[in-house]
């Protein structure tokens, strides 16, 4: 059995931040069909900032360990910063992963960039629709 960080038993036996946002500006989706894991990030965003992050998270400890902390990372974070975040600053966050369980940091970095990829594409499109 692999040897997880406090902080990694932390935010997987209290999960922050999940749920689903009703009527999100932006989602994203994530899975890996190795190992099972699916990670779905919901975001809203006020002034260009990540006012609200939620997340479904269908996998191992590690998986909602990881989608936990990336989505207090992100909360507050401009869309650029949250962008930076990376599976390494999530590993790092966490105080290091094993290394069967790395790829976990993956999904949550892509499907935190995947939500704020939507939302920028739903914004482009009511700029376009205003027109």
């Amino acid at each position: 059995m692999p040897i997880y960080s406090q902080k990694v038993m932390d935010h997987f036996t209290n999960p922050r931040n999940v749920g689903e946002i009703e009527n999100a500006d932006g989602i994203g989706e994530e899975g890996n069909p190795v190992c099972g894991d699916m990670m779905t990030f919901y975001i809203k965003v006020k002034e260009n900032r990540l006012d609200d992050i939620k997340f479904k998270t269908f996998g191992c400890g590690a998986a909602i360990a990881v989608s936990s902390i990336v989505s207090e990372m992100a909360m507050g974070k401009t869309l650029e910063e949250a962008m930076k975040i990376t599976p390494r600053t999530v590993a790092d966050e966490l105080e290091g992963l094993p290394k069967n369980k790395f790829h976990c940091s993956n999904l949550g970095a892509q499907a935190l960039h995947k939500a704020i990829d939507d939302y920028k594409k739903k914004q482009k499109k009511a700029e376009g629709g205003k027109q």
